[in-house]
Formats: structure tokens, C-alpha cells, sequence
């Protein structure tokens, strides 16, 4: 009985429900998700998309603004329409894109002297990072840590990612860590 008491509580599959509903009636294909108040708390997401393990969008909030229902299904559209990167997702690969929801804790800031002293202060794998830097900003999340595992590599490039010399000092730049509780989808076939 616990453990099915454990998978009721377990947000997981109702935001990858809710994140892949939204798409599908974002692309005409699905209803509109329906309201759920066990989603009604603010919340901060991402939504990631792949394709056969590729990166196909992510988009997300890092501060909780609006309910997490509103979040999810905000993020998940963006990340499908709205990733610079990629043109919007089309109807035939809906059926081949593998969803992952990354649920983020408060930001928390981090006060450092230098590079050495910011990197000593964050622990790869587990805190995703925001870098600031006057109007620019950058986010990766604790999964990024997979591609970069070298923390040097990871913050040279999240500057990079915030349109920075990666080289660039971090002085007169401010940085928060965040951890993430992440939800994804099993392999879709195509």
C-alpha cells in the first residue's frame, strides 16, 4: 500500500502528462489539458524535448511566477515553438519526442571572490547554475554536468551561452546554484 501511496504522491507523471497535452493542442491535435489543482502551487519548471536522444527545445522559468500547471504547459509549448535554436516541433515528430520535466528549487545566490572560489562552491552533477552579468544572463541545468563534466568547461560555457568571452573573468558577475527534481518520458518509438 505504501509504495502506491508513494506513486500517487509523485508529481512526475502528471507533469510529463500535462507538458505533452499542452503540445498536442498546441499543434491541434489534442484537448486542451484539463485543470488540476494538485498543480495549483507556484512552481518553476523546464521542459526539455528530444528526438532520438538529440536536444529538440528547452525552455523554462528559473523563479516561480505562476502555477505549476500554468508552468508546465507554458514551458512545454515554448520549448516546442519558441527554442531559438530549432524550428517548431511539427505534428510527425509529436509522436517521436521524448519529454523531460525538470521541477527547480529557489535559486540560491552564491557569493565568491573568483573563479577558483565560485567553482569550489558548486557540485557538479547535482546544482544546475545561473550566471548574471549586467543585462545578460545564462541557465544550465544540473543535467548539463553529463556534456561538461569539467567544471571549468561547464561555466565557460554557460558565459558563453549568456553571449560572454568564455575567458571573461567572473568578477563583477553574480551566480546562483539550484537543484532540480527531473521527470522524463521512456523512449518513444517512431
Amino acid at each position: 500500500m505504501q509504495a502506491n501511496n508513494t506513486e500517487q504522491d509523485d508529481p512526475g507523471p502528471r507533469l510529463l502528462a500535462r507538458a505533452r497535452q499542452a503540445i498536442g493542442h498546441y499543434l491541434g491535435i489534442a484537448p486542451e489539458p484539463a485543470d488540476d489543482a494538485r498543480l495549483a502551487q507556484r512552481g518553476a519548471c523546464f521542459v526539455t524535448l528530444t528526438i532520438d536522444g538529440v536536444l529538440r527545445g528547452c525552455i523554462g522559468s528559473i523563479r516561480p511566477q505562476r502555477t505549476l500547471a500554468d508552468d508546465i504547459a507554458t514551458n512545454a509549448v515554448a520549448a516546442a515553438s519558441r527554442d531559438p535554436r530549432f524550428p517548431p516541433l511539427t505534428a510527425d515528430e509529436f509522436a517521436r519526442v521524448r519529454i523531460e520535466v525538470s521541477l527547480l528549487s529557489s535559486p540560491d545566490f552564491i557569493e565568491f571572490t573568483d573563479e577558483a572560489d565560485l567553482l569550489r562552491q558548486i557540485t557538479p552533477h547535482e546544482d544546475g547554475l545561473i550566471l548574471f552579468a549586467g543585462c545578460r544572463s545564462a541557465t544550465f541545468l544540473p543535467q548539463v554536468w553529463e556534456q561538461l563534466p569539467q567544471p571549468e568547461h561547464f561555466l565557460a560555457a554557460l558565459k558563453q551561452k549568456a553571449g560572454l568571452d568564455p575567458e571573461r573573468p567572473v568578477n563583477g558577475m553574480m551566480a546562483a546554484r539550484f537543484s532540480v527534481r527531473k521527470w522524463e518520458e521512456t523512449s518513444r518509438e517512431a
